[in-house]
């Protein structure tokens, strides 16, 4: 039993524009991310996607909805969403640090263990309901991670330290294989 994954990060935002972190706020597109999205449709092939899953946070379903349009069925799901930076949500992307908040959640907020928790009953819920599927994810920074943590054995501090935001690699999709393993 196995479910591939390919994830799509949501495209930028009026928040990541002006560096700011956006967490739990539903956050809008920008007109460079209106446009990227649109134009990821010419570098996948939709065809090859079973289903398409995305946060529940409205930057995720713009950058889906764009991206796909009526070509899939898609569901929404709460825990593919973001870490909740709590206090921080909505304020510099400075302050917003990963390595202090793997353990301890963010000022009420949650911790990224926090997220890799969720993640983990998440991969469950697909072996469950998706077995030998294809799945599109379009989701977040912290859930991409955890996938990594969860499918790769990374640590935290990995994933963290190869984020391909901090070597300016991104591309069209990550591919992840969840496999029928209790998470």
């Amino acid at each position: 039993m196995s479910v591939k994954i390919t994830y799509f990060v949501h495209s930028i935002t009026k928040d990541n524009e002006a560096k700011l972190s956006t967490g739990w706020i539903p956050g809008e597109l920008s007109e460079k991310g209106i446009e990227r999205s649109f134009a990821l449709r010419d570098l996948i092939n939709i065809d090859d996607f079973d289903l398409v899953i995305t946060s529940d946070l409205k930057r995720a379903i713009d950058s889906s909805n764009n991206t796909f349009g009526n070509s899939k069925e898609m569901k929404r799901d709460s825990r593919i969403r973001e870490c909740n930076y709590g206090d921080l949500d909505g304020k510099s992307s400075e302050l917003v640090v990963y390595e202090d908040h793997i353990y301890e959640p963010f000022p009420n907020g949650e911790s990224l263990k926090d997220v890799e928790k969720r993640m983990r009953d998440f991969c469950n819920y697909l072996i469950e309901n998706y077995d030998g599927k294809h799945i599109a994810i379009v989701a977040h920074k912290a859930p991409q991670f955890a996938f990594q943590v969860i499918t790769q054995g990374k640590t935290w501090e990995q994933a963290i330290d190869e984020d391909w935001r901090k070597t300016n690699s991104w591309q069209p999709g990550w591919n992840y294989i969840i496999e029928n393993t209790k998470y």
